[in-house]
């Protein structure tokens, strides 16, 4: 690694290898070259000709499969210092080592068809990444859900204690939020088509010379590059580019995502600082430099300072597709070079560690049990109101009366520091005609958690479950995480 330049924390720290591989010079530039082949094999089985003579031979096309991976790096390198543009460069290099072939190279086409067909591709493969870890994540979530679907929490809104939900159901609103983020990369990867072979302004202008304006023949052209490159079609219209709105659906999905895994791990951080739910703290691993004592929910803050990332970049493809003109400008090219690919290096990485942070996450059951019991009394007063009124009282002075001695016993805790005394207030006061042994019948957590426990098992039977099932071939991952 140089230590002398920039290097980008993205392939140093956070993404995978499998990701950046998806994202360089070699998977584009072979990408490239296998768009060259599509081409030039559907211009010759379209019967291309010039006075009753191939334009392309099989033999070209042999000679341009068999060089299809060796990248001349060098002579494409020298070719652009010179000429000033890369498609013209990388013709040249693979020209270079396919002499029979060089003079129909990207036949009719322009920079445009490798550059922005190669785009859709490595996006698409790029998704498919994404899809696989984002299944990993919501399997292992569903494991964790399965475990503790029993296990009583208390439940907060606004962050202020409120009645009990279970441990396994508040995964499941993590599950949730990532099934619709699976919907969406679906869809999207559903919709997605090549921009094919449109020309220089979208009007093949180049095909209606090369094959004499016979329609029927060049409106074959883009559904067969289309199946040799593992696509269903083409976008039938376009101007030079394909739309730059699927940069701004695909860069979506991903924010959609960041702000799921965000959520999520802001939650694992609130649960951390209550010392209810950790995530994984190795043996060596070290929370604070000057405070030895630390275990600071590092990872969780890092998938959340990604997603935050991502969801920013998602701007930048909204912005560019606002503002190109006609049929084409340039001020896509250097944002579009950055916003994609760290759009999805950030994603992966985020991916991997909610993939490391859920498959580690430690539970603390005597830590939740001491905390939902601080707090029972105040939850159990409801049964207690309803009880009171099935056995003939009246509902509104059996509130009063509750209200005002929960009062009592919120200020005694607040104000004195002392444990909630509200059940001994009620055993005191002749009013409720209840003892201490009558009350400790509503101090049982799992008499608050509602549904919890059968909401978890239904989820996951018919929602989660098959889907996973659907895609078993996908699970399994572990990630690595690298710092």
């Amino acid at each position: 690694m140089a230590t002398d330049r920039y290097s980008s924390p993205l392939s140093e720290r956070y993404a995978s290898k499998e990701m950046q591989y998806i994202f360089s010079q070699d998977k584009k530039f072979k990408t490239w070259r296998e768009l060259w082949i599509a081409l030039a094999e559907t211009e010759m089985e379209l019967g291309l000709s010039e006075d009753g003579k191939p334009v392309i031979t099989q033999e070209m096309i042999d000679e341009l499969i068999a060089h299809k991976d060796e990248i001349n790096y060098d002579v494409a390198k020298a070719r652009e210092k010179e000429v000033r543009h890369d498609v013209m460069s990388h013709v040249y290099a693979y020209g270079q080592l396919c002499p029979k072939a060089a003079g129909i190279i990207h036949l009719g086409a322009t920079s445009c068809y490798v550059g922005d067909n190669t785009d859709v591709i490595i996006m698409r493969d790029g998704l498919r990444l994404v899809r696989k870890k984002l299944l990993n994540v919501i399997a292992e979530l569903a494991d964790f859900a399965e475990k503790y679907k029993d296990l009583p929490t208390l439940a907060f809104t606004h962050f202020q204690p409120a009645q009990p939900t279970t441990v396994g159901k508040r995964a499941t609103l993590w599950i949730n939020e990532f099934m619709m983020d699976l919907e969406d990369v679906d869809f999207v990867l559903s919709t997605m088509k090549l921009l094919g072979s449109k020309g220089t302004t979208g009007t093949q202008a180049s095909f209606k010379e090369l094959f004499n304006g016979d329609d029927e023949v060049i409106d074959k052209i883009d559904p067969m590059i289309a199946k040799k490159m593992g696509f269903d079609q083409c976008y039938p219209v376009s101007g030079q580019t394909y739309s730059r709105k699927l940069d701004t659906r695909v860069l979506n999905v991903l924010a959609g995502i960041a702000a799921s895994a965000h959520k999520m791990s802001n939650d694992i951080r609130l649960l951390q600082h209550l010392k209810e739910v950790e995530e994984p703290f190795e043996k060596n691993q070290i929370g604070s430099s000057a405070m030895a004592y630390k275990r600071n929910p590092m990872r969780s803050e890092r998938i959340a300072s990604l997603a935050d990332y991502i969801i920013c970049d998602a701007l930048n493809p909204a912005i560019i597709s606002s503002t190109q003109w006609f049929e084409r400008t340039l001020d896509d090219s250097a944002n579009k070079r950055l916003s994609v690919p760290e759009g999805f290096l950030s994603c992966d990485g985020m991916l991997d560690l909610c993939l490391n942070v859920v498959d580690g996450l430690v539970v603390y059951p005597k830590v939740i049990e001491k905390h939902i019991m601080a707090e029972l009394p105040f939850m159990a007063t409801e049964n207690i109101i309803m009880d009171g009124v099935k056995n003939g009282g009246n509902r509104q002075e059996y509130h009063e009366q509750i209200r005002v001695r929960s009062m009592e016993a919120g200020r005694t805790v607040k104000e004195e520091g002392k444990d909630n005394d509200l059940l001994e207030r009620i055993a005191n006061d002749e009013f409720f005609g209840l003892d201490l042994e009558d009350l400790k019948a509503y101090m049982n957590p799992s008499l608050y958690v509602g549904r919890s426990p059968r909401q978890v098992e239904v989820y996951l039977r018919d929602t989660v479950r098959p889907v996973l099932d659907a895609n078993k071939d996908e699970l399994g991952l572990t990630a690595e995480i690298n710092v």
